[in-house]
């Protein structure tokens, strides 16, 4: 495997990441503040749809992005209220936001398009176009560093900057202000809270809300930045991947990065290299496409004991009178 090769891979696996990544850090707000949330697949499906197809009625992806964070928002604000308000099962109003997304999604495709549930292909101003960093062309025959920056760090959409530096700001908001504390704190101990004079509801609904912004980030990024349009289920299971590279992570936001890194770099190798022959044995390309979900049932299976959630995730809180 040569230098550019490796290039290839690893620039492939930056923007494989990218959705997880800010699923990712959704769940890791809404799961701090004591609200699980399995729904991220519905919410980037939505978020996914609700992009495309505005950008494909209006020809602007900026439009297209408002209506992926609108689309989000909307089921997460759906399921602030079934879990919050009314203190429903936090799952079961998860997994009923992930069934309602996948059936809307062709539904209303369907409907407006009449293509089979898909959008028509996006191009030119209703997709994201690459940014070039500056001197990225001038220092492109430096050797190492310059095909890095090139190829690596420069030439990406602007939501996979965004995806980057969501990281040190969630930590930074999560670790070094008041709201980050008492996120925090809800999560654990929201009687604590509660004593303290500031409203657990209140502050589960602002989690409940990033969750959505950064799930329609996650969403449109697919479809108009990672590809040209919307297709059925073209999340393809990365919002339960999403969930368990938090648990990997540990509910921290650097953590998040990189185990969304490990998740993209093994799907851009599943793509690159579709059957591997190794001499001894071939593997077959099933197995190479189905390694981030192996991954997934791994860590599942090894790690949901040893990583320990926030302690009050999960349960409705009831104000004591």
């Amino acid at each position: 495997m040569d230098f550019n090769t490796i290039l290839a891979i690893l620039d492939s696996s930056v923007r494989l990441m990218t959705p997880l990544l800010l699923a990712c850090l959704a769940g890791l707000y809404s799961e701090r503040s004591g609200v699980f949330d399995i729904g991220l697949e519905g919410k980037m499906l939505m978020a996914a749809f609700s992009a495309a197809s505005v950008a494909a009625l209006t020809g602007s992806v900026w439009l297209g992005l408002l209506a992926g964070i609108g689309g989000s928002m909307a089921l997460s604000l759906v399921h602030g209220v079934t879990s919050i308000t009314f203190r429903g099962n936090q799952l079961i109003s998860g997994v009923a936001i992930n069934f309602l997304a996948s059936g809307l999604t062709v539904l209303v495709g369907q409907k407006l398009f009449s293509l089979g549930g898909r959008t028509p292909s996006l191009s030119g101003a209703a997709r994201f176009a690459e940014i070039e960093l500056p001197f990225a062309a001038a220092l492109r025959d430096v050797p190492i560093l310059g095909p890095i920056y090139y190829e690596l760090i420069s030439g990406h959409t602007i939501l996979v900057y965004v995806a980057f530096l969501c990281v040190p700001l969630t930590w930074w908001l999560l670790f070094r202000t008041r709201f980050g504390l008492r996120l925090r704190a809800v999560g654990e101990n929201p009687a604590s809270v509660d004593t303290a004079g500031v409203s657990v509801t209140g502050l589960r609904y602002q989690a409940i809300i990033i969750c959505g912004v950064l799930c329609g980030l996650a969403g449109a990024y697919l479809a108009t930045g990672l590809s040209a349009g919307f297709v059925k289920e073209m999340t393809a299971g990365r919002g339960f991947i999403a969930l368990a590279a938090l648990i990997f992570a540990k509910w921290r936001p650097w953590n998040a990065l990189f185990a969304t890194f490990l998740f993209g770099l093994l799907e851009a190798i599943a793509n690159r290299y579709q059957s591997l022959d190794l001499g001894v044995i071939a593997i077959p390309s099933m197995f190479m496409n189905a390694l981030p979900y192996i991954l997934t049932v791994i860590i599942l299976a090894g790690f949901v004991g040893r990583a320990i959630p926030p302690r009050a995730g999960g349960e409705p809180y009831v104000k004591e009178r």
